[in-house]
């Protein structure tokens, strides 16, 4: 059964993510190098994370695992941005896939990925958009797992083109689930954001009509057929536009340009993200959404830790752009477990059973509040000097 897409449009830019420094991609699949040693993993170590967890980007290390990513083929739509980046490397230096499929429209970045990655056989290159359903059926043939990254993410952006927003992030997500579920790929994993979440501007919107889309999807597959689940993350450091270095660079000129005093965001970094997505693939049921766990900080804090001598400006919120970001709404915490590393939030009729799926979690109390103005969350200074140390 397919969901009906409301028309055919014309092609435009997915949006998908830039870095300023993507991870080098070795050109031999067995000879990956390690990610940054300094940047923070899921696991003990971890600086953002707030809760000591075991480290499930490690092979084989999943408790929950379910699903094995070894010797798959893997597509990843938008995957020449920066998590497509962090994932293709976590892939190859943690897993031993079939094959890894990059799906994107930009062919500019596809060439500069392709040159750093020429004889690594396992990596494939598509030019396709999220809008071309066709394009998906043919690309998604004898895949056994989708992450879906593409989509117009820029607030400011979606706002002043909502059209257009809503062609690439909910259409494409219609097309994505069409050509999964008709190639009868395995696994499909959504990646949102936490403006999903009670959102209050048009990009937030798209992503949480493309959460309920994913999850929705399973009641038409068969028990062994396609799985579909989402995954929020939360400001992910050295993404195209990235806050750290943004200040950097302001703060030559002396003066910082600071949204709100009262704004609040949580960070991840780039790692941290295609751990949790990878490992979400493994452990999904179907439906679920995952949350990570995450400290979170002060936009002005983090300003003048970036540069202390330099003044700061306040500019006022963007169109659309929230004082703080809820990852969890009050309404989802009544259906959402906590496990070590991460939250999941479950339909209602899986929350009953829940013992059945997750026999080791549990369920969030009341008035959780899973906020970044929560000071329960809260990054101490030290958190503060060490992530901006990584990222200038």
């Amino acid at each position: 059964m397919k969901i009906q897409a409301i028309k055919s449009y014309t092609y435009a830019n997915i949006g998908t993510n830039n870095r300023n420094n993507p991870p080098e991609i070795n050109s031999k699949p067995d000879n990956i190098s390690k990610s940054p040693s300094e940047m923070p993993r899921i696991g003990r170590s971890s600086i953002i994370y707030f809760t000591s967890n075991i480290n499930f980007g490690e092979q084989n290390k999943n408790p929950q695992k379910k699903f094995d990513l070894n010797g798959k083929t893997i597509l990843i739509t938008g995957g020449t941005g920066t998590i497509g980046n962090y994932l293709i490397n976590s892939l190859f230096e943690n897993y031993s896939p079939k094959k890894v499929i990059v799906y994107s429209r930009d062919e500019l970045k596809q060439h500069v990925m392709k040159q750093k990655s020429r004889e690594n056989q396992k990596l494939e290159y598509i030019i396709g958009d999220v809008r071309d359903e066709k394009a998906l059926q043919r690309a998604f043939r004898n895949v056994d797992a989708v992450i879906h990254t593409a989509a117009m993410k820029h607030v400011p952006f979606c706002e002043e083109n909502p059209e257009e927003a809503v062609k690439t992030n909910i259409d494409g997500a219609r097309n994505i689930i069409n050509a999964a579920i008709d190639n009868d790929v395995k696994r499909v994993l959504f990646v949102s954001s936490d403006k999903a979440s009670s959102p209050s501007n048009l990009y937030g919107a798209t992503k949480f009509v493309s959460e309920k889309l994913f999850n929705h999807a399973n009641k038409y597959t068969e028990e062994g057929g396609p799985r579909f689940s989402c995954v929020r993350l939360g400001n992910v450091l050295g993404s195209r536009g990235s806050i750290i270095p943004l200040f950097k660079e302001q703060s030559k000129s002396g003066t910082i340009k600071v949204t709100d005093k009262d704004m609040t965001r949580f960070f991840m970094t780039p790692q941290q993200a295609s751990e949790l997505i990878l490992t979400g693939i493994e452990m999904m049921n179907g439906a679920e959404i995952f949350i990570p766990k995450l400290k979170n900080t002060s936009i002005l804090e983090l300003a003048k830790q970036v540069a202390p001598d330099a003044k700061v400006e306040f500019i006022g919120a963007r169109p659309g752009e929230k004082l703080n970001e809820d990852f969890i709404s009050p309404v989802e915490e009544k259906n959402t477990l906590e496990l070590e590393d991460r939250y999941v939030i479950l339909p209602q009729e899986d929350f009953k059973n829940r013992e059945k799926l997750w026999n080791n979690a549990k369920a969030l109390p009341e008035n959780y509040n899973y906020s970044s103005k929560n000071t329960k969350f809260k990054m101490n200074s030290d958190d503060l000097k060490t992530l901006i140390n990584q990222y200038v």
